[in-house]
Parts: C-alpha cells; sequence; structure tokens
C-alpha cells in the first residue's frame, strides 16, 4: 500500500460524524470478544489473543470493574545501570536507585541525562509488563494533561516523584491531584512556580492552571487576564529544596503577597483575602476551591478524557448527551475521576460501533502494542538489570521517532495528536513518524533489533498458538485480523495475507507444515519453516493502515 493508499484507509473512518448511540446510558447490548477487544484498546497498551477469554466470560459490568482495578502495589523505582565503577555515581550504587537522592554537584554531568533516560525506559517497562489495567494508560493520560519535560527539569528524581504522584492518584480526585502537582518540584521548576514572589510575579503556572488544567479556553470560560495575574499572586512564596531527599518544595511566607486578590465576575467576584506568614499556603486551597466551583472545570476535563480514551470530535449532540451528564458526575462526586471513568465505559456510546476503529494508535501503543500482543520475551533483571533496561529503552526510542518521546511532550499542552484541530491524531502519522514505526517491525520481524549487545525479537508461534485453530490457514488469518486490526477487511486481503502462508501452494501445505511443526517442535527446520512464514504475513499485516488503527 502507497502512501496515498495508506492516508486513505486511515481517514476513511474520519470523514463522518458520529451518528450512532449517543447517550451514557448502560451499555446493555451482547458482551463478546469484539467489545471486549475495544475496551482492552483503549485502557491499556496491549494484549494477547489468550487473554481476551476472562473477560467476556465475566460480563460488562465485572470487565470494566476489572480494567479500573489499581490496587496492585505500586512499581518497584528505577535503578542505576548507567554508572562504572571508574565512574561511580556517589549517590547510588550500581542497582539501587537514585530517586530519592539529593541535588549532588559532585554528580558527574552525564549522569543527571542518564538518570532520566533510565526514568523513561523504566516507565516504557512498566507499560510494557503491567496487567490489564488502566494504571498506565491513566498515568498518560494525567502526565499529558499535567505536562512536564524530563529534558527542561533536568533532575530526574524530582520527574520521578511527579510520575508517581500521577499513578498513585490516577483514579483518585481531580481537586487533590490539582492541588499535588501544583506543588510538585518538577512542576514547579517547569513552569517558573519557585520564581513566583511577590515583588514579580510569574504568570506561568497561573496562566496554564487556568487554560490547560482546570476550566480552560472553551466559549464557555470567561475568565480574564486580571484574573491570571490575581491566581498568581495567590501562588507566590513556593519553592523548591533541592537537597532534601527525596526533592522537597516549601513555603517562604517572605515571599508571598498578603494582599487581597479579587477575580471577576466568571469566578463571582470572589475575593482571597491575603493571609500573613506560613498560612499564606493555604490561599492555594481558596484558589482551587475558586476554580472547582465553576461547572466548566468539569465539563474541561470530561472533555478530555472524551477525546483521549473515545474520539477527538466533539460535536454539539456528544457535547450535549456526553460531555454534560459526565460532567455531573464529576461534580456529583466531588471531583473523583473513577466514577466518571465508570460510567463512561459501561456506556452505549462507548460500545458503538462508531466509537470502535475510529483513532491512530499514538506511537506508545503501537510500539508497546507489539510486545504485548506478542509477548516479546524480555531479560531477566537478576542478575544484572542493564540487558532489561536496554530493550525497555529500544521501545522507548522507536515511539520517540514515530512522534511520541515519553516525558518530553513537545508543548505544556502535551501532544497535539489529543487538542489540535482539525488534525487532532492524524499528526501521528507522517514520512518521518511512519518510517519509525516500518524500522521497528522489519526489525523484530526479521533478524532482531540489538541494542548494546542485547538482543530482542518477536517469535510469531505464541500468538498463532492462542488462536482457537492456527493448523487451518483460513481459520488462522481470519483470527489474527480480529485481534490485531480494529476495522474489517475484504476477502481478498484476506486471502492476500493467506498467500504468505501458502507460498503459491494449497491449504494443506501450511496445515501439513504446522502439524509437523507441533509434532516435533524442537526439529530447528520444523520451527524455522512455520516462524519464516508467519513473519512474513505479521510483518505484512502490521505495515497496513488496518493495524494502525485502534
Amino acid at each position: 500500500m502507497d502512501r496515498k493508499d495508506f492516508f486513505g484507509a486511515l481517514l476513511r473512518r474520519q470523514e463522518t460524524q458520529f451518528s450512532g448511540t449517543v447517550s451514557l446510558d448502560p451499555y446493555d447490548g451482547p458482551w463478546t470478544e469484539s467489545e471486549v477487544i475495544h475496551l482492552l484498546r483503549r485502557t491499556t497498551f496491549g494484549f494477547a489473543p489468550d487473554q481476551t477469554a476472562p473477560f467476556v466470560a465475566m460480563g460488562m459490568e465485572a470487565a470494566v470493574e476489572a480494567v479500573l482495578d489499581v490496587s496492585a502495589p505500586m512499581p518497584d523505582p528505577p535503578v542505576n545501570v548507567y554508572s562504572t565503577p571508574v565512574m561511580p555515581d556517589p549517590d547510588a550504587a550500581y542497582g539501587a536507585t537514585w530517586v530519592n537522592a539529593p541535588y549532588n554537584v559532585a554528580l558527574p554531568p552525564e549522569y543527571y541525562q542518564a538518570r532520566t533516560d533510565v526514568l523513561k525506559a523504566w516507565w516504557t517497562g512498566q507499560m510494557i509488563q503491567t496487567g490489564l489495567n488502566i494504571r498506565e494508560k491513566m498515568t498518560l493520560f494525567w502526565h499529558n494533561h499535567f505536562a512536564v519535560e524530563a529534558d527542561t527539569v533536568l533532575i530526574a528524581q524530582a520527574v520521578y516523584h511527579y510520575l508517581d504522584k500521577l499513578r498513585g492518584q490516577c483514579l483518585g480526585n481531580f481537586k487533590t491531584l490539582t492541588k499535588t502537582i501544583t506543588l510538585e518540584p518538577a512542576m514547579l521548576f517547569y513552569l517558573n512556580g519557585y520564581l513566583n514572589a511577590k515583588a514579580q510575579p510569574d504568570e506561568n503556572y497561573a496562566r496554564e492552571l487556568l487554560e490547560l488544567f482546570t476550566v480552560g479556553k472553551g466559549p464557555a470560560s470567561q475568565y480574564t487576564e486580571a484574573d491570571v495575574k490575581a491566581a498568581a499572586r495567590v501562588l507566590t512564596g513556593f519553592r523548591i529544596n533541592p537537597f532534601s531527599s527525596p526533592i522537597s518544595q516549601f513555603f517562604d511566607f517572605t515571599q508571598h503577597d498578603t494582599g487581597n486578590k479579587t477575580f471577576s465576575s466568571f469566578f463571582n467576584n470572589t475575593v482571597i483575602t491575603g493571609k500573613l506568614g506560613p498560612a499564606g499556603a493555604n490561599e492555594l486551597d481558596d484558589l482551587l476551591n475558586m476554580i472547582f466551583a465553576q461547572q466548566e472545570t468539569a465539563r474541561f476535563l470530561c472533555r478530555k478524557i472524551y477525546q483521549f480514551f473515545v474520539y477527538y470530535d466533539i460535536t454539539p449532540e456528544v457535547e450535549d448527551q456526553i460531555i454534560g451528564p459526565l460532567a455531573d458526575v464529576f461534580r456529583n462526586n466531588q471531583y473523583e475521576i473513577r466514577p466518571v471513568m465508570e460510567t463512561l465505559l459501561k456506556s452505549q456510546h462507548f460500545y458503538d460501533v462508531l466509537s470502535m476503529g475510529c483513532v491512530i494508535k499514538s506511537p506508545l501503543d503501537f510500539v508497546l502494542g507489539i510486545s504485548r500482543q506478542f509477548k516479546i520475551p524480555y531479560p531477566d533483571p537478576q542478575p544484572d538489570p542493564r540487558p532489561l533496561y536496554l530493550t525497555w529503552g529500544v521501545n522507548t526510542y522507536y515511539a520517540a521517532i514515530s512522534g511520541q518521546n515519553l516525558l518530553d511532550p513537545p508543548l505544556v499542552a502535551g501532544w497535539p495528536a489529543w487538542y489540535q484541530a482539525p488534525m487532532y491524531h492524524r499528526v501521528w502519522i507522517n514520512t518521518d513518524t511512519l518510517a519509525g514505526r516500518f524500522l521497528l517491525v522489519n526489525g523484530l520481524t526479521g533478524t532482531g533489533v540489538d541494542v548494546g549487545g542485547v538482543g530482542f525479537k518477536l517469535d510469531p508461534i505464541p500468538f498463532a498458538e492462542s488462536l482457537p485453530d492456527p493448523v487451518d490457514p483460513n481459520k488462522l488469518v481470519e483470527d489474527s485480523i480480529r485481534h490485531l486490526f480494529a476495522l474489517p477487511v475484504s476477502e481478498a486481503t484476506r486471502q492476500y495475507y493467506k498467500g504468505f502462508l501458502l507460498g503459491g501452494l494449497d491449504d494443506s501445505y501450511w496445515s501439513s507444515l504446522w502439524v509437523t511443526y507441533q509434532a516435533n517442535p524442537d526439529n530447528p527446520d520444523n520451527k524455522n519453516g512455520v516462524i519464516t512464514r508467519l513473519s512474513a504475513m505479521y510483518r505484512e499485516m502490521m505495515v497496513q493502515a488496518e493495524y494502525h488503527i485502534s
């Protein structure tokens, strides 16, 4: 398929507005593998064919509850895999974590970048190895919402703790999370909050708090430039202590503006009374109480959730029938996030056919999905964690060259695919980023991918074995398409893929090849024959437009 055809296939579902079931009423239709696949595609970073049956058996209610179960223990923090005996890390031995290390002028300069690279690889690893729940996808949503750039912050310890807060509160309370991130050292540094002082208020964070994090810039959001200035005055005095362990923030009341702050009619002409001494820090609570009293705060966040998990285009009908009622759920539950996600993921609208196969996979969904779908094995972290981090880092690299540099979104607004009209998710695909996707596919299905002497590749046999009837080439192709593609294909296309299994012969050729392998799987010739045929077919599937759709 050439580039023009590729774009045509990607965009053919996007030319019409949603005209299906636009309702938050609980879904009461058939609960089949099709609905389970859709649910898991949108809430996880991929799954293997043999992982869907339990979700089908448990029914919709229990399946959504399982996806929303984020009670598993938090992952162990990243460790030092970069130092050498000649140049040790003074704060963390090899194999030990550095996340609570204070700022240290004796740290070799290159280790600042090394820690950031390790953190990126480590988070990629969590996305690969986490169970079938929404935790890492929801953490990415919040990272895109409360965006910071690790390569700007520079101190990876601060970025780790910011990320840890997002993960730990991913289905918690939005208002609480907003306060938490406001005071996180990574955010204080990234948006200049630590420079905000009474003599010279810095409006950077105050502006983004309103424009990007809470009430947004929609037509119903009528805050003023004076409101930004008043919010900046509220936020004066918060500082970073880089020498604590872990890095922390504190309130310097000598740098806080103690005057009263008056807001516009959009905020009901609220006056936040200036407070003296340490009590000045409490003005932040007054500011958030004022912001979260606005209905537009709930609507704005619900729009972002919808665009991330369902579809980019919010029509007037969706605004009225989905966003409005969802915002009511949000406010009625005091800004708890879980009830919103539960309502959305159990709704008729979410499982409508027009909500399926209508978005382009993000680079992370694409890259990590391959590992999770095909259960690519990764090195054991014992006795040396370095090979594991290297292979995680390869995935981070391929996502980056495909357009999504984890922990380094291009703007404070996050990645344009989730907000930038009119292209939205179509910005994921261009000549350069598409080449990055294809490069990974060709490597994994060919000779493998090697980094630092550590290689890994895709073995297609376990994927085929997890399908109901791999001995029949017709069923094998049909079942592979069902799990790998979000859109149906023609009979001619199915026959085209089957041709990779048959090599110009009839169906019995593949069946015989598979049966022979199954009878003696340790025979290299038997195994290589099957791998060659399957790899060719799956390589071709993964470079087609349908594989890039979720």
